[in-house]
Order: structure tokens, then C-alpha cells, then sequence
């Protein structure tokens, strides 16, 4: 099918979500896509070589595209000046042929696992509308639930490609930090910060993250049974019930397919997790600090208030955060380098409803945030993929590594997806 068709039928989709289209985009331009579907079609029709023609992809409201307003889901930044150039990742979509379908909601800067937005409204996960869609992502992952999108392009800073993939039964793939340009993208963390895909089927998962890096080739996996690191004392710590059925599903299957499933003491995360508040709300705070009155008048109180945790830390308590981190992705990295890959469940908790959510925010982001956390912490690379559910939502499984180890994690998700029961 030739680009100007399909932008047609992701046009049409779009429309036929009617208020909840707009939960979901904070900028969708019909004219300009079936313009670049038509300049497409004629750079094919040319000869040109284009790896992801035929392939739609959304984009989060963090990246800068050239004309667009990055508006990080704000108010705050919704008459800022227009990008004057795109960022590397979306040259690298643009010049591999893929067409690109509107800019994405989600949680305000991005900072939040949950995906309530005020100020466009919070859309409901494709399984139960009355449900979170997962955050920051939220957006992204719908266009790709809803069949309007190949791939949604996300950043991940404590679990924001994972939690809306998970949420919403989808492939996410966040890799190790320097693995993917950031350049172009609105920063929450610099220390955190990474760049990722949501996608339907792995093999899309791949196949983004590879033109999204500029070259990453998933590594085959060893012609022999995995060893996988089982943890304890973080991850499985807490679940709730649906999470130990899907988690246990996932575990029986991979002994099944002959893998070996060691178990290994994790707990060093749960002791060092406080580093990543105030990390990020540190340079949150730098970030936003001479604005807060604004964000009074016009933010998400909710991020504001995440924001104001940062006045009452000392610069000290900080670079001992940052000093704590590099430990932890030190000894992560050490306990990694006996194991294929470690195997956790995705989230802690099956989501709650947006309505709960709103009540007990603090509880249910902490929750939603936690495990995926865990590996932005020690700055590894990871890939939330679904696993059959009994009801009319799929758990998911997370398959990590430590940094620098992403060809060979994405390999490994192949072998171990086919252990598993569909989703």
C-alpha cells in the first residue's frame, strides 16, 4: 500500500476517536501529513532507499520538529517559538522513509509513571477506558493501540517508554543513555534521560531502535539455555496478585523452554531508589525554577509539587546522590556479568483506574514507577514486552541488562518471547 493510503486510514482512525483524539494528540495536522505521505510516495517512486517506508509514526511532545511547538504537554511552553531545525532521531525517521502522525500527550515535562494530563484530559488504556494509560508516554502508546501508528517515539527517564508498553500490551525498548541521540529533545533529567520506541510486535521494536541509533543490530542469542537472574529483595518485592500470576506465567514458561532462572539479591535498589528524586527534581527545579509562579497558575499541580521537593535539598545532598548512582550502576553491572539478562515483571501493580489515581497520586506513581526505575537507576537497558493474560489485560515481562549490553538484550527478548505463552 502506497504512504498516501495509509496516511488516509490513520486519518480516519483518528477521527473516529472523536474527543478522545484529542486526549491523546497535542498537535495533529491532517494537511501536513497527507502532504508528506504524497512527498514520500514520489522519493519510492525515485528509486530512493527507505527502510521504513510504510511505516507511521507519532512523536512525543518533547522532541523538536522543525516548524512544530515543543510544548512537553504544558501550558507553560504552549507559545514558545517553533523549533527552527529537527532533532537527530526524527532526521533519522524522516530519512529512512518512515511518515510522521501528529505529537503525542502526556504527563506534564514528563514527570510522572501514571499519564494524567490536566490540561488536554487523560486518556484510558486501549484494554479499559477507565483506566491509566501508563506514563509519561501516554499518547505515544495509544497511537500504536489504537492501530493509528507503527511506532510511538518516547523518552524514558524512570520507566516512560515501559509503563505505557506495558500498560497498553506493547513492545517498549529503553536502551542504555548514550545509545540514542538526546540532542533536540526537552530535558526532565540529564542524568536520567533516555530515548525509546513503543511498538506493537518486537520485530518493530527492533527495527526503530536500530535507525533510531544509528545502527544497533540485535546480537543472536547463544545456541544454548539462558541463564537469567531471578531477583530478590527488588522487583518481585510487593506485587500484587495479578502481577504474581502474570510474573509466575512468564517464569514457568521460560523453565519450561529449558532457560535457567537463578535467583540473585537486588536489594541494593530498593536501599539506593531515593536517588532518583532528588536527582530529578534537582535539575527539575534548575529547569523550571525561575517559572514557579507560572506553574502555579498553570501547571499540573501534581509535577509541581515534585518540583518544590528540590527546596528543600542542599547542592551536598545531591552530588551525594549522584555519587550513590555511579555505585549503583557499578554493582549492578557486577552482579549482571554472571547472567544472560535479568528477568522481572514490568510494574509492581496491575493499574488502577484513573479515578484512583487521581485520589492517591503519590502512592500509585511511586508504584506504577518502581520497578522500571530500578534499571534507569543503574542505567541499564531493558525490553517490557506482554505476556497472555486471563482477563482482558496482558501482564508484561521486563528482560534487562546492564549498559552497553542492549545488541544482546534485544537478541535475547527474541529468544525469550518464544518461550512465552501469546499475548
Amino acid at each position: 500500500m502506497d504512504m498516501v493510503s495509509k496516511a488516509e486510514e490513520a486519518i480516519a482512525k483518528v477521527e473516529a476517536l472523536g474527543p478522545e483524539a484529542g486526549r491523546i494528540f497535542t498537535d495533529f495536522d491532517a494537511v501536513r501529513i497527507r502532504a508528506d505521505a504524497k512527498a514520500l510516495d514520489e522519493r519510492k517512486a525515485a528509486g530512493e532507499d527507505l527502510p521504513l517506508y510504510g511505516k507511521l509514526v507519532s512523536i512525543k511532545d518533547l522532541f523538536d520538529e522543525k516548524g512544530k511547538v515543543t510544548s512537553a504537554g504544558s501550558r507553560l511552553l504552549k507559545t514558545a517559538a517553533p523549533a527552527t531545525a529537527d532533532a537527530p532521531v526524527i532526521r533519522r525517521l524522516k530519512e529512512a522513509g518512515a511518515l510522521l502522525v501528529g505529537r503525542t500527550s502526556m504527563s506534564e515535562f514528563a514527570y510522572s509513571g501514571v499519564g494524567l494530563n490536566p490540561h488536554y484530559g487523560t486518556p484510558g488504556c486501549i484494554f479499559d477506558k477507565t483506566r491509566i494509560p501508563g506514563g509519561s508516554s501516554s499518547g505515544a502508546a495509544l497511537t500504536v493501540a489504537h492501530g493509528i501508528c507503527d511506532m510511538g517515539l518516547g523518552t524514558d527517564t524512570g520507566g516512560s517508554v515501559r509503563i505505557p508498553s506495558a500498560v497498553n500490551g506493547l513492545y517498549g525498548f529503553k536502551p542504555s543513555q548514550s545509545v540514542i541521540p538526546r540532542e533536540g529533545i526537552h530535558p526532565l533529567s540529564d542524568l536520567f534521560d533516555s530515548v525509546g520506541p513503543l511498538c506493537a510486535t518486537l520485530d518493530d521494536a527492533l527495527t526503530f531502535t536500530d535507525v533510531l541509533a544509528g545502527g544497533l543490530q540485535a546480537e543472536d542469542a547463544p545456541e544454548r539455555p539462558l541463564r537469567l537472574a531471578l531477583p530478590t529483595g527488588a522487583f518481585t518485592d510487593g506485587i500484587d496478585g495479578f502481577t504474581q500470576i502474570h510474573f509466575a506465567r512468564s517464569c514457568d514458561a521460560m523453565r519450561a523452554a529449558g532457560h535457567e532462572l537463578v535467583e540473585q539479591d537486588f536489594a541494593f535498589l530498593p536501599a539506593s531508589s531515593g536517588i532518583s528524586r532528588i536527582v530529578i527534581a534537582w535539575e527539575a527545579l534548575t529547569l523550571y525554577g525561575e517559572r514557579l509562579n507560572e506553574l502555579e497558575e498553570v501547571g499540573d499541580p501534581r509535577v509541581l509539587k515534585r518540583i518544590r521537593f528540590a527546596e528543600t535539598l542542599s547542592a551536598g545532598q545531591v552530588d551525594a546522590a549522584k555519587a550513590e548512582r555511579a555505585e549503583a550502576v557499578e554493582r549492578f553491572a557486577e552482579i549482571m556479568s554472571g547472567f544472560d539478562a535479568l528477568v522481572a515483571p514490568t510494574l509492581a501493580i496491575q493499574p488502577p483506574t484513573i479515578a484512583e489515581a487521581e485520589e492517591d497520586f503519590d502512592r500509585v506513581n511511586m508504584m506504577m514507577l518502581r520497578n522500571c526505575s530500578y534499571i534507569n537507576l543503574a542505567d541499564g537497558c531493558a525490553m517490557a514486552m506482554p505476556v497472555k493474560g486471563d482477563g482482558t489485560m496482558p501482564g508484561s515481562l521486563m528482560v534487562a541488562g546492564p549498559a552497553g549490553a542492549d545488541a544482546r538484550i534485544l537478541g535475547l527478548s527474541r529468544a525469550i518471547l518464544a518461550a512465552l505463552p501469546s499475548a
